[in-house]
């Protein structure tokens, strides 16, 4: 933000002398720097940590491979971290936080399974069910933005086999886990895919599904995103 300076303008008024400055709005011009989209790349790496995992929970990479796997892993919570970031960023306040979510289970799981942590398990177990919990509440908020939504949608029956599968033990949950983990994978690659060729076209190619705000944001004018603006965070004065 800037603005041209101007000379104070003295309060006669006030015995004090303080001095107030005059209304600025008329002075005042806020920048904003476009990015690219880093969505596509937050969903790919999503869908490749999925593969992973599900690969394990099906027993297609055998136990001794928990290491590895929590290790192959790791770029997918810094590639997801970054995108969270940037989607910060970019205003976009709800794909911020699923992604730095998204980033935070990658890291958490690598931790404790790397670490081979007793009770790991079940500890896991505990916060994919909170993770669940969270999904229901950004699955509530975000149906306009269609690829987000099915993302969410996608994983919560994946958190929730996951997590009851660590408190049980259930070899048939575990296997569950790991079906719905491909599904997730499928879910997310199509988003990234679709978004990506949006991105290079300069139009919807694969369907989104966006509506409300979501298809506005899209298909509006520079005059609909400016809307407001000086509410966001990043202007006003707090969060």
């Amino acid at each position: 933000m800037s603005s041209t300076p101007s000379e104070p303008v003295p309060d006669s008024g006030t015995p004090s002398g303080r001095r107030f400055e005059p209304d600025l709005r008329s002075m005042t011009r806020i920048n904003l720097r476009p990015i690219a989209s880093p969505m596509p790349l937050g969903f790919f790496a999503l869908a490749i940590g999925s593969v992973l995992t599900a690969c394990l929970q099906l027993g297609i990479l055998p136990q001794d491979a928990r290491t590895a796997v929590a290790l192959c892993v790791v770029p997918a919570f810094l590639l997801q971290f970054l995108v969270g970031v940037l989607a910060f960023g970019a205003r976009d306040v709800i794909a911020a936080t699923l992604m730095c979510v998204f980033a935070g289970s990658w890291l958490t799981f690598t931790l404790v399974t790397a670490g081979n942590v007793a009770e790991g398990p079940k500890v896991l177990g505990v916060l994919n069910l909170a993770f669940l919990a969270f999904g229901i509440l950004m699955a509530s908020v975000t149906p306009p933005k269609r690829a987000l939504w099915l993302v969410i949608v996608a994983s919560l029956p994946r958190w929730a086999a996951t997590g009851l599968a660590g408190l049980t033990g259930a070899d048939w949950l575990t296997y569950t886990a790991g079906g719905l983990g491909l599904l997730v994978a499928l879910v997310a690659g199509y988003a990234a895919f679709a978004l990506m060729l949006e991105d290079m076209r300069g139009e919807q190619v694969l369907p989104l599904g966006r509506s409300g705000l979501a298809h506005t944001a899209v298909e509006g004018d520079l005059r609909v995103q400016l809307r407001n603006l000086e509410r966001q965070a990043g202007v006003r004065r707090t969060l």
